[in-house]
């Protein structure tokens, strides 16, 4: 295969959302502007993502939805481009799309439709790409910087790295952007799975296996200060659900998590009003009118699963009422990068400018999207911030 090279105003490490977001809005200013990807595919994760049909933002979107060490670095870019700004641009387009719940939006077909929309957008731009091309190193001159790859040598005014991180590896992700950073004297808050599945031991496993499969919806999950109302799943591994999946962003290792089973009912008063109304009915068949079979079976087992509401005392209606609103469990873990949506720290915000994403230290390096220490919740946040970071980055680059 024939080496390529070239000089450019702009090269732009990593072809996602933020990547491609940046290279269509440095391109449109006129720059001359390079996207490299290792991927043989573009936007596999755009493709992947809602189901094959791409949560592509949330109408909710708010700087209280996203995790950082500084809170306040996403504003400036969240209030810059906003969710309508990517619904006109998808508009313009002809793509059709619906809101689900919660404020999240989906496109009606296929999660292509933003992959095909963000290259007739490259390409009108005058973007160059190029996929399937492995860096081996990223190294600056006096005025720019030089990126060496398996298929040539580039160099550039501008450097953008949009690699995100190393969730879902099964689609290439992985850690390159916080190795750069690393490399270039930048601090990396610790990395970590987020929006993932919680884990149990094999003590809590041999418990809970009757479980898998048993959803709860709603739920309200809380931890650490935090709680979210949404569904509950119990698995073969622990506890999934987009409840959990968005408590994961707030837990840490030995902490509890909580869960209400029933969270617009007044537990202890139904169980109070069971007692005297139907005195002979067994607790099981009570709490089962309130929640799904197995998980009824599983309360009531730690409660005296034969026992009749007539033998209730108050002290065990209290006992069964605090099962099942605030149902206790400190998971061992979680799944990991493997079923990760996103992937929590990155590159500390307080290294880069928020207005630019420019490393404060390395005039010309910026960092956007997911490789950033900024991790929405779930619901299409983390695609409104790699389009909000790659176009105030493509802004300025």
């Amino acid at each position: 295969m024939a080496k390529d090279s070239g000089d450019f105003d702009v090269i732009i490490i990593g072809a996602g959302a933020a990547g491609l977001m940046c290279a269509i809005e440095a391109g449109k200013r006129g720059r001359r502007v390079l996207a490299l990807d290792h991927a043989d595919k573009l936007g596999e994760k755009i493709r992947i993502s809602g189901g094959g049909r791409c949560n592509f933002t949330n109408t909710g979107t708010h700087p209280s939805r996203f995790i950082s060490q500084n809170p306040h670095f996403c504003k400036s870019a969240l209030s810059r481009y906003t969710p309508q700004d990517f619904i006109d641009l998808i508009e313009r387009h002809g793509i059709k799309w619906h809101e689900k719940t919660l404020g999240q939006l989906f496109c009606d077909e296929s999660a292509k439709d933003i992959v095909y929309m963000l290259l007739k957008e490259t390409a009108a731009a005058g973007v160059i790409i190029k996929l399937d091309t492995k860096i081996t190193e990223v190294r600056a001159l006096e005025d720019g910087f030089v990126i060496e790859t398996a298929h040539g040598v580039f160099t550039s005014e501008k450097v953008v790295v949009a690699t995100g991180g190393p969730s879902i590896p099964k689609i290439g992700a992985s850690g390159f952007g916080y190795r750069i950073a690393q490399q270039f004297g930048l601090n990396v808050i610790t990395p970590h799975p987020a929006l993932v599945p919680l884990t149990f031991s094999d003590d809590q496993l041999a418990m809970m296996k009757p479980l898998s499969g048993v959803s709860v919806d709603p739920a309200v999950v809380s931890c650490n200060g935090t709680s979210f109302r949404e569904a509950v799943l119990f698995t073969h591994r622990g506890l999934s659900g987009p409840a959990i999946l968005q408590i994961s962003s707030y837990w840490s290792e030995g902490l509890p998590v909580s869960v209400n089973f029933c969270p617009d009912m007044d537990i202890k008063a139904l169980l109070k009003e069971a007692r005297q109304k139907q005195p002979r009915k067994i607790l099981h068949n009570i709490i089962s009118e309130w929640l799904p079979g197995r998980l009824a079976d599983m309360i009531a087992q730690q409660s005296g699963h034969d026992i009749v509401m007539a033998d209730l005392s108050d002290k065990k209606i209290e006992e069964i009422s605090t099962l099942i609103t605030g149902w206790s469990v400190t998971p061992q873990g979680t799944e990991g990068y493997r079923t990760a949506e996103v992937t929590a720290g990155g590159v500390d915000t307080d290294e880069l400018s928020s207005k630019t994403f420019e490393a404060k230290k390395v005039p010309g390096l910026h960092f956007i999207g997911e490789v950033v220490d900024v991790t929405g919740w779930l619901g299409g946040y983390n695609f409104q911030w790699a389009w909000a970071s790659g176009f105030c980055c493509g802004q300025s680059v």
